[in-house]
């Protein structure tokens, strides 16, 4: 069965929930709210990585989420943290987190492989190619399920170098960083290039803009891509991908669940 992410932004600027859950308890209850609805897993974030997002300090980031981790992972649920630093993931991880989810691959901080390999949790490597604030300028592609596959497997090759075990390496292809629009959906129709490369791999469709811009553009409401994000994350099952990372766990567990019905 695909495993879901729930996530939990303990941020006050991430693009879709940005502010809701920054107090810790509210972000505990939304994340106890997701295990509820299906979540096998709860990725917490202290910093946005939406486009244009400004950087956050280190020790900011820990006061977040190291307590909502704490409560979490207290009451035996697989939390994720998503963070670009080093010192962040490995606070993370003695508060009980089980898996470090780096969308930079170990690129943004030279120190995040050393501290997950020390750590013994297990590395989600996002598809990376610059900050946040340009991302963009980066987004050019002949074949861009191919060239993030290929990407993805240095980012592997570094993660093996610094003593990371392949049992815990996941893969996620970065939809919609360093991506622009039909990119996207490139890398979606060509998840076999990923999946091939023989670890787990997580899919990151939640809210995205090339979603809305599927379904029109404009003001596309938070229902409407909720539901787009259920229909990608059933359709990512034919795939054979690990995981789904998503806002609405309800919404996508019902998707999937029909998927594998399908499948039998």
């Amino acid at each position: 069965m695909t495993v879901i992410w729930g996530i939990v932004n303990v941020t006050t600027d991430s693009f879709s929930d940005g502010g809701r859950y920054i107090d810790p308890e509210r972000a505990i209850a939304h994340g106890l709210a997701l295990q509820d609805a299906g979540a096998t897993i709860l990725d917490i974030g202290g910093e946005s990585t939406r486009p244009g997002s400004e950087r956050v300090e280190p020790a900011v980031e820990q006061q977040r989420v190291v307590p909502v981790i704490q409560e979490l992972a207290a009451r035996g649920i697989a939390v994720s943290i998503d963070t670009l630093n080093a010192s962040t993931a490995a606070a993370a991880v003695r508060a009980g987190a089980r898996i470090v989810n780096d969308v930079s691959g170990g690129l943004a901080d030279p120190e995040m492989r050393a501290a997950v390999a020390e750590s013994g949790a297990d590395f989600a490597i996002g598809h990376w190619r610059g900050p946040s604030t340009d991302m963009y300028a980066r987004a050019e592609y002949r074949r861009a399920s191919r060239e993030v596959a290929g990407e993805l497997r240095e980012r592997v090759g570094e993660a093996a170098a610094a003593g990371i075990a392949p049992s815990r390496i996941i893969l996620d292809p970065g939809i919609g960083f360093a991506k622009a629009g039909d990119q996207n959906w490139d890398v979606l129709r060509g998840l076999d290039d990923i999946t091939a490369l023989g670890h787990r791999v997580l899919i990151g469709t939640s809210r995205k803009r090339f979603l809305a811009e599927a379904l029109g553009g404009g003001e596309v409401s938070e229902e409407r891509r909720d539901l787009a994000t259920a229909v990608t994350s059933a359709l990512a099952v034919r795939h054979d991908v690990w995981a789904v990372r998503v806002h609405n766990v309800a919404a996508t567990r019902d998707a999937l669940a029909i998927a594998h019905a399908w499948e039998g």
